[in-house]
């Protein structure tokens, strides 16, 4: 019920609210790429930009009031924005641009990234049935019907698998349970994610942290660690390698002239839609601007797009509590956003859709 009125407000607060026509801007002819092997990274003023410095004055106090604890915001690849407020998550000292935070289900989208990174290696192929990678008998479903699941239905949140379950994160066979046909439904069911991570390693050889590593990490000066709590696997890292991470997608998986993503068909299917069920979800991305959405905990469309507030060409990694990593090629911006929960809800949506229409302000 609690999930149903504040997307209710959220519909109710904004579908009046109509984008600028004039919201786009030309792309830059140079985009700047921090070094791999250094802290160091240019910015540039936002009074070169000739941003309101009143708005985003507006701006910074309606983050602060909000919990959060990182906000960055990179133009062209540089910084141009970049403030933290608050303590670390064991509260012992200030947050600062060293400090590691959990991305949440933003690493969803990592996720989304590697796996891309396994198949054009040829570890992976996303059309196969997910037990090529986990073997038989990973779900509790007849084998004809657990064979219908693949790897890319994991990617899109279409696995069929049942989500009126006890613990929707619970990865044993026997919380894995038959509700129709892959393909058919769209659900955020987090098991079924969770367990691309297995995949990955299984046909990689090593770790997710090794994969991780060696396949990403090192190539782009990204910092960052899974850590595993209970079912889960949660990314953890400075906010800078989330923007870092967010620059990659900016420049379609490229790191400056270094293609990390070579497979552009998958990159492009990653950050469109990727189903004909929920139009604003790709491959573990959200995507701005669609007809409709279908939100976390919910199993029907609601007429309203991700974040009306933001360019409608938003691609966004979004976590509990308000981790979010936003990419927007039409502006060549990437914002950074990390900290606690701004308004009660598990997904902030009304919180990130403000947060829009104070940057846009800016």
């Amino acid at each position: 019920m609690t999930r149903l009125i504040i997307i209710m407000t959220l519909v109710l607060t904004i579908s009046a609210c109509k984008k600028s026509e004039n919201e786009t801007s030309p792309p830059s002819d140079t985009m700047y790429f921090p070094p791999t092997n250094s802290q160091s990274w240019e910015s540039v003023t936002p009074e070169s930009l000739n941003w309101d410095i009143d708005k985003l004055n507006e701006l910074y106090n309606y983050l602060s009031t909000n919990n959060t604890r990182a906000f960055i915001i990179l133009k062209d690849g540089k910084i141009v924005a970049e403030k933290y407020w608050g303590k670390n998550v064991l509260n012992t000292a200030p947050f600062d641009q060293n400090t590691n935070w959990y991305w949440a289900s933003a690493g969803k989208s990592l996720t989304a990234f590697l796996v891309g990174l396994a198949q054009q290696e040829g570890m992976v192929n996303i059309n196969n049935k997910t037990s090529d990678y986990l073997g038989d008998n990973w779900t509790s479903l007849p084998l004809e019907k657990e064979n219908l699941i693949t790897v890319k239905n994991q990617l899109t949140m279409t696995t069929g698998l049942d989500y009126d379950v006890p613990n929707l994160d619970c990865t044993d066979p026997s919380c894995l349970l038959f509700k129709t046909d892959a393909g058919n439904q769209w659900y955020y069911h987090n098991a079924p994610y969770t367990l691309l991570e297995k995949v990955v390693s299984n046909a990689s050889g090593i770790t997710y942290n090794q994969f991780t590593d060696e396949k990403l990490e090192n190539k782009i000066g990204m910092d960052g660690t899974w850590i595993s709590l209970g079912y889960n696997n949660t990314f953890w890292s400075t906010p800078r390698s989330a923007a870092r991470f967010g620059l990659l997608i900016l420049n379609n998986g490229s790191w400056d002239s270094n293609e990390i993503m070579t497979d552009q068909n998958y990159f492009n299917n990653m950050v469109n839609t990727s189903q004909n069920l929920n139009p604003s979800y790709g491959y573990l991305f959200w995507l701005n601007g669609k007809q409709s959405t279908i939100f976390p905990g919910f199993a029907s469309p609601i007429a309203i797009s991700v974040a009306p507030n933001a360019p409608s060409d938003l691609i966004v990694a979004m976590g509990k509590n308000g981790q979010i990593i936003d990419i927007v090629p039409s502006k060549n911006i990437v914002v950074i956003r990390m900290g606690e929960t701004p308004d009660g809800s598990l997904l902030p949506v009304l919180f990130h859709n403000e947060m829009w229409k104070k940057l846009m302000a800016v």
